[in-house]
């Protein structure tokens, strides 16, 4: 076909003038080469695209490595120095607070969690107030319900927190810079009432098994009834906030109280010299009171004043008369037959 008859003008291809011989070729001109068939377009495989082939030359290199002996002493001493690093910031740590009382407040599970939470919102059903001791060493908060702790004070100032973004939020006024300010201010305040507290202890003298991590624990908890106050204003307005804040105050204030009032000692026990200030009649009951199952025999009943009361172990015989004639003017009591010769008497109750 003439291409010259239609219009086109026939070209010529140049040829690339090869490098000189005499330097040395620093790249090499492959823009003119000839695409292979299988490339299709693509970029002729130059480049192995599925990684370094899978041989194991580098192993030997690695075992020998593990096999020195210089480098098993080195990875040993730095073991060591990790160690040893560790031990000094343990100790450090330990100079200002004890690790194992931390642990300590935040040895919880769910069950005391949510009765804890229940305590807090509704201190007035609660009964017993009295922190309990095995040993004379107080119960984890797991084991009473009335120990405090640092879990339920720390996930409450958290909540706290986002609570008061997510207000922010739809005020369409929240940005990370009033999120921040909200949270640090809310810590400086924690930090100056504990301070206000162990000051006022020290200035008024007053001798308290509370530490430092009671007080923050007994502080933090008022932020239980902050985010009870803030949902209820989120929800239904000025009127249920002003309700669950009155409701929430007064039940801190009551939780507080309750809580920090030292148990009443028990009444010293009478000499064992003296005669007891009980009538026999007390005797009885209190023994079948202590019973697992509130029912004595007789005889029971004897060994548990005996044992209580050590005035009985040298008085004379006719305590015993005394008891068994209480009990024979007692309904509550009657005669049971065990066989055809012994003849007991038993509570009923």
């Amino acid at each position: 076909m003439d291409l010259s008859h239609h219009g086109y003008r026939a070209t010529k291809q140049r040829a690339r003038p090869a490098p000189p011989t005499g330097d040395p070729v620093l790249f090499e001109d492959t823009s003119s080469a000839a695409l292979g068939p299988s490339s299709q377009g693509y970029y002729a495989s130059g480049y192995n695209m599925e990684g370094p082939p899978n041989d194991t030359q580098g192993a030997p290199g690695m075992n020998n490595l593990f096999a020195d002996p210089m480098a098993s002493a080195a990875m040993m001493y730095g073991s060591s120095l990790a160690n040893r690093g560790q031990e000094i910031v343990n100790k450090e740590i330990g100079r200002f607070m004890s690790v194992n009382k931390l642990k300590y407040f935040f040895a919880v599970d769910t069950r005391y969690v949510l009765k804890k939470l229940m305590i807090l919102m509704f201190p007035y059903t609660h009964q017993d107030w009295d922190v309990r001791y095995h040993r004379d060493t107080q119960l984890t908060p797991r084991q009473d319900v009335n120990a405090p702790d640092l879990y339920i004070p720390t996930m409450a100032f958290i909540t706290y927190i986002l609570l008061a973004g997510m207000a922010l939020g739809i005020q369409k006024r929240f940005s990370p810079e009033v999120l921040g300010l909200c949270a640090s201010t809310a810590l400086v305040w924690v930090i100056i009432e504990v301070l206000i507290m162990l000051l006022s202890l020290y200035l008024l003298t007053v001798h308290s098994d509370l530490s430092t991590f009671d007080l923050i624990a007994y502080s933090g908890y008022k932020y239980v009834g902050i985010i009870f106050t803030m949902t209820c204003g989120l929800l239904f307005g000025s009127d249920g906030y002003f309700v669950a804040l009155a409701w929430s105050s007064f039940a801190i204030m009551f939780f507080i109280q309750e809580s920090c009032t030292p148990a009443e000692p028990p009444p010293p026990p009478p000499p064992a010299s003296s005669k007891p200030p009980y009538s026999f009649s007390s005797l009885i009951f209190m023994a079948i009171e202590d019973s697992p199952h509130k029912k004595l025999p007789v005889k029971d009943i004897y060994e548990w004043i005996v044992k209580n009361f050590p005035y009985y172990r040298s008085a004379s015989g006719g305590w015993r008369n005394s008891v068994r004639h209480n009990l024979s003017l007692s309904k509550s009591f009657r005669r049971i037959q065990r066989d055809r010769t012994q003849v007991t008497m038993q509570n009923l109750i």
